[in-house]
């Protein structure tokens, strides 16, 4: 083994004559380098080998590269770099080679030895690297498409890129991100196709050996990926993905409207395939008034393609009364009203617009519960409260065992001031089961401490305790303890502690407070200190690492005020 380092550190040291030769390094900084490089390549020489060891090596050299590269432009040397940088990129090629023979599945070393190979435009050696990496994860379609992009956008061949994203189908025969890739690959070969040809033309130069075939020019090629894509993949998605790629290249007018026909003819039932032709609506011009200014016209323009998108969601939502439609058309309704305008009709006309699909939306029983809470905060917004509380309880009765929607309803009658609150927080807790209602009852005790006395509050924090499931009665004692402190002093906060001393489970959290308080008092008892702290030891000492580190200072300080 030492006959070999020995050798491998021989082979670097023409590199390295040279850069002290040229003043890139000083002779100590060689001798550095070489104690450096020994003691990594005994690392990768030994019999049990270890990948951290081949990527300490790789950084190493890649670091030396950039000291290289820093040292070149300060003295402004810029020769010698095949004698000294392609020395060194060869043998990182070889660590990254060994490394990947030896750990296959480590993906990320992978992508490692190829995001280096770019940097340093070693193509041939990428190509093989890409091969290799496929040979072994062809199971992972995003590497399939790293590198088909490459051959395509770094190496300019179509030809290798559709071979690589063909022998990617044939292993993922339904995957929706080759087909689009592969099909707007199709797309920018067409287009590049397109722009060579017309450069030809523009200098009237002789096409000879150059055949453009017409139906690779028009896109033909893609058309027939978009058939068997569709074919394979069903869903008004993956129509619409494939749909948004071909917008963008402004050659594909016909086949963009194959794609908008099969789309509503296959999947006219489908939420998506009409949110997208109400959208479509936008795209579309206006016939403005003649007598309105520039910016009047502009309004104009744009109320007159809201509304013909909200006519096609009307009969979307006619023909398809469901609320996934529902919702598409709630959230167009909500994005047009959030879009900043200078007009106030415009900016009026939305509001009542949103406001009456909302309703409509809830009368039909078809409004999710995701969107209650966007509609009671844009009636409070606007000032509609008794509005957003007929709103809140409609929800609650709609969506009786949700907790999110209890807690949204609770939060609306207390930012109202209603006198409703507390007989709304006993209705709520009937309704919700025990498990998962920890928030509703955290916002009650919060409520009842600006609200209520404190004979109730405390009654409230000891009656959650009982109701709520026990792994959530651990926050509930953390905030019980807190208040008690900050409502009674250390007293109380010792007595509701003493009380719930055998009222499992605890948290780090309750005790760490209870240490807290008592060594914030001025006659700090070191007995109370040793109870908290056995206590805790029993508790969670064993178990918890961070526990034992907290519990450890809690112990030196008794040590340090014993020596006090």
């Amino acid at each position: 083994m030492a006959e070999r380092i020995e050798q491998r550190i021989e082979a670097r040291l023409p590199e390295l004559e040279q850069l002290e030769r040229v003043g890139l390094f000083t002779r100590k900084e060689i001798k550095a380098v070489i104690k450096k490089a020994s003691a990594l390549e005994y690392k990768i020489q030994r019999r049990a080998l270890h990948k951290e060891d081949f990527i300490n090596y790789i950084q190493y050299e890649i670091n030396l590269l950039e000291l290289i590269k820093k040292r070149r432009s300060r003295i402004g040397y810029s020769f010698k770099k095949d004698e000294i940088e392609y020395s060194i990129v060869q043998r990182i090629q070889g660590l990254f080679r060994r490394a990947t023979e030896k750990w296959k599945d480590d993906v990320q070393l992978w992508l490692s030895h190829v995001a280096f190979c770019k940097k340093w435009n070693k193509k041939i050696q990428l190509s093989k690297v890409f091969s290799a990496m496929l040979a072994i994860h062809p199971n992972k379609p995003a590497l399939w498409i790293m590198a088909a992009k490459w051959e395509m956008e770094e190496r300019f061949s179509s030809e290798s890129a559709r071979h690589l994203f063909l022998r990617a189908l044939r292993f993922h025969p339904e995957s929706p991100k080759l087909y689009q890739e592969y099909f707007r690959m199709e797309l920018m070969h067409a287009e590049k196709q397109k722009k060579e040809k017309k450069e030809f033309e523009q200098a009237k130069m002789d096409l000879g050996e150059f055949s453009y075939s017409e139906e690779v020019l028009n896109g033909e090629m893609a058309r027939i990926i978009y058939r068997n894509a569709v074919e394979k993949i069903k869903g008004a998605e993956f129509y619409l993905s494939l749909l948004s790629i071909a917008k963008l290249f402004d050659f594909t007018q016909d086949l963009q409207k194959d794609i908008l026909e099969n789309l509503q003819a296959e999947h006219a039932d489908d939420p998506l395939t009409w949110d997208y032709m109400a959208r479509r609506e936008l795209e579309m011009g206006s016939l403005p008034s003649p007598e309105c200014s520039s910016k009047q016209m502009k309004a104009s323009e744009v109320a007159q393609k809201e509304e013909r998108c909200c006519a096609v969601f009307e009969e979307a939502v006619t023909a398809l009364p469901t609320e996934a439609m529902w919702k598409c058309y709630v959230t167009f309704c909500l994005e047009r009203l959030n879009r900043k305008t200078n007009s106030e009709e415009l900016r009026r006309k939305r509001l009542e617009r949103t406001l009456c699909v909302f309703s409509r939306a809830q009368e039909s029983t078809l409004l999710p519960e995701t969107l209650y809470k966007q509609w009671l905060h844009l009636l409070l917004e606007v000032g509609l409260s008794e509005k957003a509380t007929e709103v809140a309880a409609a929800a609650t009765k709609r969506f009786s065992q949700s907790v999110e929607m209890w807690h949204t309803r609770l939060q609306v009658l207390i930012k109202l001031n209603s006198s409703d609150v507390a007989q709304c927080f006993e209705e709520a807790v009937r309704q919700v089961k025990s498990k998962g209602c920890l928030p509703l009852w955290t916002l009650w005790v919060e409520w009842s401490e600006g609200a209520n006395s404190k004979e109730d509050t405390q009654a409230l924090y000891q009656r959650s305790l009982f109701v709520i499931d026990p792994a959530d009665s651990v926050t509930m004692k953390e905030k019980y303890l807190d208040w008690a402190y900050r409502d009674g002093g250390y007293k109380k906060a010792k007595k509701v502690f003493t009380s719930l001393h055998e009222s499992r489970p605890f948290s780090l959290e309750f005790f760490r407070k209870m240490i807290e308080i008592e060594k914030e008092q001025e006659s700090c008892k070191m007995l109370n200190l040793r109870e908290y702290y056995e206590r805790a030891l029993r508790e969670f000492g064993s178990t918890d690492s961070g526990m034992e580190a907290f519990l450890f200072s809690v112990y030196v300080s008794i040590k340090l005020r014993k020596v006090g």
